[in-house]
């Protein structure tokens, strides 16, 4: 029985896959049995494609924490309309952090890594440009998204700046909406710096890229940079200031294989953004780190994880709502099936970085469709206790609209009261409505499961993050 929902390791192929817990053993126990019951008892032999199946799985987590997190009605695991209403919703989601590649192109002779990560992909999915409108668009709930790039040098890169654009235009062209836009990848430390920055302005009139994604820990023999660094990252931003897209996506927490330094902590974000108050920085990931427990906010343990970053921000005095926006790909994942850790690190971030300022990301495809995350985070209920003893505002259902989407609307410059309609009537909406009656969700995760199958992605790439 394929849960819509895994409780199986995996990793996005940034991170060891971490061994199942006691916690999500029993969680998954007690989904399986209530999944079980309610296909028995209901006789719908489509159960697994109704909501009931997530709710089964929210409600083993609760079931297996200390405290419930996901507020679901008792008769949610049997009938699909009470699962409905506590699991589906209307919200513009903004999904600023997706991912695909472009096989039989030129990078799998010089990016053999990639090519050993899909070897990891269940069934026979070719992980292109149609896998992921369907993952995307088809079996979520996703309204608009962004096509990120993954850190690899332009020769291998598996989604080059013409392929993204590609992939937008092919979406586009089914309605001409704005559904879909692209980053650029920029990487001032690879090569003369002079030709980096004569890149972004190439890709930026070729290309029309909403934002830059930059991976300060990425670099020749795995050393990083600072975004303050003056002969790199402050380059690279001036650079962006003067072409006008003054928006800069940078992953900082989940250290990557193979890298050198602490680069991949928050370190300088709070400096660039003072420095540079008219630059919008989203930090990917919120600084999580996988092997750090999070807890609330301390100053004094504030050396990696959700509180680098809070640490960072709050040394450069700025207040929340400022120019630093926390992003919640793979954090969310991660974290959903801990609903004390996903508590700190939503009520913390609501509280130090704002609530207009905390954006919706999935780390999609790599986990599949993005739909039981953004089904777990409407049914999500911070603790009370937590929230009182720690002064976390309550997440309320405007602040997950926020989330799932306004705060990145505002931070793209989309308007979502004239984007939504255009969208609710192009071509990949009719595709939608005619494939939702007879929906074939495949509940595929993607990447290492295992220690042995991630060192063995590592080890084709010579040790290196891509």
């Amino acid at each position: 029985m394929q849960l819509p929902l895994t409780f199986d390791p995996v990793s996005n192929g940034e991170y060891l896959p971490r061994p199942k817990s006691e916690r999500d053993a029993r969680a998954e126990a007690i989904a399986r049995s209530l999944a079980e019951e309610g296909a028995r008892r209901s006789g719908r032999r489509d159960f697994l494609r109704t909501s009931c199946a997530m709710a089964a799985c929210l409600a083993g987590i609760n079931a297996a924490s200390p405290v419930p997190a996901y507020a679901l009605p008792t008769d949610a695991t049997l009938d699909p309309a009470a699962a409905d209403a506590a699991l589906g919703g209307d919200e513009f989601i903004f999904d600023i952090q997706t991912h695909h590649v472009m096989p039989g192109q030129p990078w799998e002779k010089s990016n053999p890594a990639m090519k050993t990560f899909l070897k990891f992909l269940p069934g026979k999915t070719d992980f292109s440009r149609y896998a992921y409108v369907k993952e995307m668009f088809l079996d979520s709930d996703t309204t608009c998204a962004v096509l990120s790039a993954v850190p690899a040098t332009a020769e291998g890169q598996p989604l080059s700046d013409k392929e993204a654009a590609g992939t937008r235009e092919i979406v586009d062209s089914l309605g001409k909406s704005p559904r879909l836009q692209v980053h650029a990848l920029v990487t001032p430390n690879l090569g003369e710096v002079k030709a980096s920055l004569d890149g972004m302005e190439k890709v930026a009139k070729e290309f029309k890229i909403a934002a830059w994604k930059v991976y300060t820990l990425f670099g020749p023999k795995g050393e990083g940079y600072w975004l303050d660094d003056e002969k790199v990252g402050l380059p690279m931003i001036e650079k962006a200031r003067e072409i006008g897209i003054k928006l800069i996506c940078t992953h900082k927490g989940i250290p990557l294989f193979g890298t050198k330094g602490d680069h991949h902590l928050p370190t300088e974000i709070g400096r660039v953004a003072k420095k540079y108050p008219d630059v919008k920085f989203i930090v990917y990931h919120s600084g999580f780190d996988p092997d750090v427990k999070e807890g609330p906010y301390d100053p004094d343990k504030a050396g990696r994880g959700v509180n680098a970053l809070l640490k960072a921000v709050e040394e450069a005095g700025l207040k929340p709502g400022s120019n630093v926006y926390a992003e919640l790909g793979s954090t969310w994942w991660l974290l959903m099936k801990k609903p004390e850790q996903a508590t700190h690190v939503i009520g913390k971030l609501l509280k130090h970085v704002g609530e207009q300022n905390v954006v919706w990301g999935s780390d999609s495809i790599w986990y599949g469709t993005p739909q039981p995350q953004i089904q777990a985070f409407r049914a999500f209920e911070m603790s009370k206790e937590l929230c009182e003893k720690h002064g976390y505002p309550e997440l309320t259902k405007e602040r997950k609209a926020k989330i799932f989407g306004l705060n990145a609307a505002a931070a793209y410059g989309v308007d979502p009261k004239i984007a939504r309609p255009a969208i609710e009537k192009d071509g990949v909406e009719k595709l939608k409505q005619s494939y939702l009656p007879k929906r074939e969700p495949s509940y595929h995760v993607y990447g290492p499961r295992t220690r042995r199958e991630f060192f063995a992605l590592l080890a084709s790439r010579g040790g290196m993050p891509a």
